[in-house]
């Protein structure tokens, strides 16, 4: 079968991570990004990193470079005509591996090099000594181009009641789904603590993963110091862990420029199709909490422009930051709990390098379907609580038609969403649909959170900062009870 030259291929994935002993030896994101590149170069089997039309860098935040493909295109000593970088979300990696796909396709690349790095670890341990480090940053009048969607993640209500953080906002999606599932809460901690510990098991199995430990399912799900309650239900271990500094990086260009650059063939690996979308942008707005239809059809239309089932997809892996995104993901494309759903063992054990997660996930599966030609894969990325999403499947052989992407927004859009009742409006009974408890530094309960109902079917937002409260919302299902809400909406029970 002849290939149409223009057919866009990933040739080389590289991934990095550092363990820095203290300041003095630790790298920053730039530098972990290079060496990230020149392993996925030699992991295409070239000698040297080539020259690419472009540098894309996903968004990150360890440090401001202004213009950090710049900052690493100076380190490689290449000369791309186009530096940019991504707007924030996890999703970002899968939806850079689509757009430079379609720009290979279009003749606008040749030769891209898809990149993501996060020195968190580092830079909290300078901040907490009172350390600026000298990192390199490019001039303040040098831009990048900007890729991908700029989303508002959080209604002006939510800022207002201080839900703005994905460790109160995915607790509360895990109660909702635990009631629609009619589990206990005991129940449903040992379900969790079980898939976290199979994930930790996957880590353990990856050279890449920042902690390659198994950890078994009373270990995860057990408060202890070392790991504290955060918001009921999660341990620190069922929470990302952005706590990393972590390299990766793809290589990705035409047939015809692998071909020129006399890369084997069995380094290549072929985008076969790719899906964009997001949820209703607000959670205030989500149906319910325990669906996530923009991957149910994000999913879908990504598995059929690439002519396969679900149960014909041999490698999978699932965005994982928190144990009710894999939940979430799974129910929506028609996987079990029990099938393996990562690769690297997840953003709490593999390592959660804010945005750039899905860099290493792609890599991971790159690196396991060329162990086994003619397999397919699926990656799935995630921004915000479940909201942006990012489909990609992959293959070692090219597909029956050429690469093929969709955004189907307008008919996520027009599906059911619910209206938001303000604080002053919604006072009176409500009945809880979702809820947490976030916990202090000493594992102490400190704050009532709960996504409520009323009568009319428009959802309000209660908390409540009563500690005895919070210490009672921890017992028990208070899903399906009934709360008051005053005027401010403050929580009473």
């Amino acid at each position: 079968m002849s290939l149409d030259p223009r057919t866009p291929v990933l040739v080389g994935a590289g991934q990095f991570l550092h363990r820095a002993a203290g300041l003095d030896d630790a790298l920053d994101a730039s530098a972990l990004m290079v060496e990230a590149i020149r392993n996925a170069a030699a992991d295409a089997g070239l000698a040297s990193v080539p020259n690419p039309d472009s540098i894309r860098v996903v968004g990150l935040l360890s440090w401001r470079y202004n213009n950090p493909a710049q900052v690493v295109a100076e380190q490689l000593g290449v000369s791309p005509r186009e530096l940019a970088a991504t707007t924030m979300g996890g999703n970002s990696p899968q939806t850079l591996v689509n757009s430079t796909a379609l720009d290979i396709m279009a003749g606008k690349l040749d030769l891209a090099i898809l990149t993501g790095g996060e020195a968190w670890r580092t830079r909290m341990k300078a901040r907490k000594a009172g350390i600026e480090p000298d990192w390199p940053a490019a001039p303040t009048d040098s831009h990048p181009v900007l890729l991908g969607e700029d989303l508002v993640m959080n209604h002006d209500t939510e800022r207002a009641r201080g839900i703005t953080m994905p460790v109160q906002v995915y607790p509360m999606f895990e109660t909702a789904i635990r009631a629609a599932a009619g589990r206990s809460p005991e129940e449903h901690l040992e379900v969790i603590s079980g898939l976290w510990s199979r994930f930790s098991e996957v880590a353990s199995r990856n050279p890449y993963a920042w902690i390659p430990t198994f950890k078994t399912p009373e270990e995860i799900r057990t408060p202890s110091p070392s790991n504290r309650m955060v918001g009921l239900p999660y341990t620190k271990m069922m929470n990302s862990n952005n706590d990393v500094d972590m390299g990766a990086a793809l290589i990705m260009c035409s047939v015809e420029k692998a071909q020129a650059l006399g890369v084997p063939r069995d380094r290549w690996v072929f985008p076969l199709s790719g899906t964009d979308c997001h949820e209703h942008q607000f959670i205030s707005n989500r149906w319910s909490f325990a669906e996530t239809p923009a991957v149910e059809l994000g999913g879908r239309l990504a598995l059929a422009m690439a002519g396969k089932r679900i149960d014909e997809i041999d490698i999978i892996d699932l965005y994982s930051c928190f144990p009710a995104a894999v939940q979430l993901g799974a129910k929506s494309l028609g996987l079990s709990l029990d099938q393996q759903l990562t690769r690297t063992g997840g953003l709490s054990f593999a390592g959660g390098p804010w945005n750039n997660y899905v860099m290493h996930s792609i890599a991971t599966v790159m690196g396991e379907l060329r162990e086994q030609p003619g397999t397919t894969g699926l990656v799935w990325a995630n921004g915000g609580y479940t909201t942006k999403h990012a489909f990609g499947v992959y293959a070692t052989e090219p597909g029956t038609t050429e690469f093929r992407h969709a955004y189907p927004q307008d008919q996520i859009d027009a599906m059911p969403r619910r209206e938001l009742a303000e604080a002053a409006d919604a006072a009176g009974t409500a009945t809880v649909e979702a809820y947490t408890v976030m916990h202090g530094r000493e594992g102490q309960p400190e704050t009532g959170l709960a996504a409520c109902l009323l009568a009319d079917g428009r959802r309000a937002w209660g908390t409540s900062s009563d500690e005895a409260l919070a210490a009672a919302m921890c017992e028990g299902e208070w899903v399906g009870r009934t709360i008051t809400l005053d005027g401010e909406g403050t929580i009473h029970a």
